[in-house]
Parts: structure tokens; C-alpha cells; sequence
């Protein structure tokens, strides 16, 4: 129950889902966690997890609260990148705009300026975990779902080069590659699109949002120290064929 033991952890999208089930276990093992999310979130079970307003796609939120993070706790230790998005489930054709550059703003932007945010903090410290959440999506093809696959496939190749830039200042960052997961999110989806990804996927169904928090547990903590650069799938075998 120690294992990010006197550590501060920042975690995006935490209101909910994947981040909400990160954030709790971090605060489990030890960790002072903050949550930013644009959301109000129904109160957290732990103390030790505070909820803050950050809207990802905004530079100067992201300013902002790491601003005010090293102010009262004096370090960043961990970033988990987890706010997201699918946004639409449109090809590049059909797509609106619009519709493209919120997912590209909330999904890759908000990666690209939380770790931009964060790293001169790490630098100075020379110590730190980023963990970008992207998806299998971000991995292998699928159709429709342009800018989101778009967006993951982004984040998957801006962790293995932020993790090249930084590793002399002892900075690790990782990619997690979600499958299918039990969240308000997924539950907002066509029950078609839910049916034909379970059907892909060898385990025969949907992860639980804390078996996604186990991984990104696993890559924040000094377990992980000799691993940078890595990508790991937790999607039930989807990616393996």
C-alpha cells in the first residue's frame, strides 16, 4: 500500500472512468493526488485526492495549476495524461471540423501541454513519470473514429520522443494502450461499436477501470525505473493478432 509513497501525482480526467479508478488507487499507495478535470466529481473516497479545474486543451490552465500544485506540495512527480475524448465516430471525409479539433485539442494538444507544463518542474528535480493514456486505437487501425485514432496514434509517438528529450534528466514517459473499458464513456456509445470490439478482443470482453489503473501504477512508480520510451497494451489480447 506504499508504493508512491510521499509522491504528487497529477491526473487529468479524473472525474470519472479511467482517471477516476487512477487516482483513488494512487491515493492508496501512498500519493498526494490532484485531479484536473473540467467536471465536478461526486467526492473521492480518499483524502489525499483533490479535485481541481483544468480544462486540458488551455495552456495557461495547465500553467495555472502547476503553478499552484508546486506552491502547496512542492513537486510533481507523476503526470498521468488521461483526459480524452472519441468525440465523433465519423471518417476523414465526413467528419465536421469542428468535430476534429476538439478531439485533436482535448486528445493530443492537452497531452503536448501538460508535458510542456510539467517538465521543467522534473528537470529541475531530476526525477519524474509522465504516463500518457492513448488506446489500441492508437496502435492498430480501425474505421471511422478519424480523429480520435488520429489523436492516440499522436500521443503513442509524442511519449517515445519526450521520453528520447528527457531521459538524461530522469525523466521516464510511457504510453498505455486501454481496449475496451467499462466507463460512462463507453456506455454512451453504440451498443454495435461496444459488441464488435468485445468480439475482437480474445478475453470475450470489456476491461474494469481499475485493471487500467494497476498498469499506470506499475509505469509511475519506481518499479518501473528502467522503463522509458515503452508501450504498454492492456486491452485483453486485442492488439496481439
Amino acid at each position: 500500500m506504499n508504493r508512491l509513497e510521499g509522491k504528487v501525482a497529477l491526473v487529468t480526467g479524473g472525474g470519472m472512468g479511467i482517471g477516476r479508478a487512477i487516482a483513488e488507487l494512487f491515493a492508496e499507495e501512498g500519493a498526494i493526488v490532484i485531479v484536473g478535470d473540467v467536471i465536478q466529481p461526486e467526492p473521492f473516497q480518499h483524502v489525499n485526492v483533490i479535485a481541481k479545474q483544468l480544462d486540458v486543451s488551455k495552456l495557461e490552465q495547465w500553467q495555472h495549476l502547476v503553478g499552484e500544485v508546486v506552491v502547496e506540495h512542492g513537486k510533481i512527480d507523476v503526470l498521468v495524461n488521461n483526459a480524452g475524448l472519441v468525440g465523433s465516430y465519423l471518417p476523414i471525409d465526413e467528419i465536421a471540423l469542428e468535430d476534429w479539433n476538439r478531439v485533436i485539442d482535448i486528445n493530443q494538444n492537452g497531452v503536448f501541454y501538460g508535458i510542456r507544463s510539467v517538465v521543467p518542474m522534473m528537470k529541475q528535480q531530476q526525477s519524474g513519470s509522465i504516463v500518457n493514456v492513448s488506446s489500441i486505437w492508437g496502435i492498430v487501425g480501425a474505421s471511422g473514429v478519424s480523429a480520435y485514432q488520429a489523436s492516440k496514434a499522436a500521443v503513442r509517438m509524442m511519449s517515445k520522443n519526450a521520453a528520447l528529450s528527457y531521459v538524461r534528466d530522469g525523466i521516464r514517459v510511457n504510453s498505455l494502450h486501454p481496449g475496451l473499458v467499462e466507463t460512462p464513456m463507453i456506455a454512451r456509445q453504440d451498443s454495435d461499436t461496444t459488441a464488435a470490439v468485445v468480439a475482437a478482443t480474445p478475453m470475450g470482453r470489456a476491461a474494469n477501470p481499475k485493471e487500467i489503473a494497476y498498469a499506470a501504477l506499475f509505469l509511475a512508480s519506481d518499479e518501473a525505473s528502467f522503463i522509458t520510451g515503452a508501450e504498454l497494451p492492456v486491452d485483453g489480447g486485442y492488439t496481439t493478432p
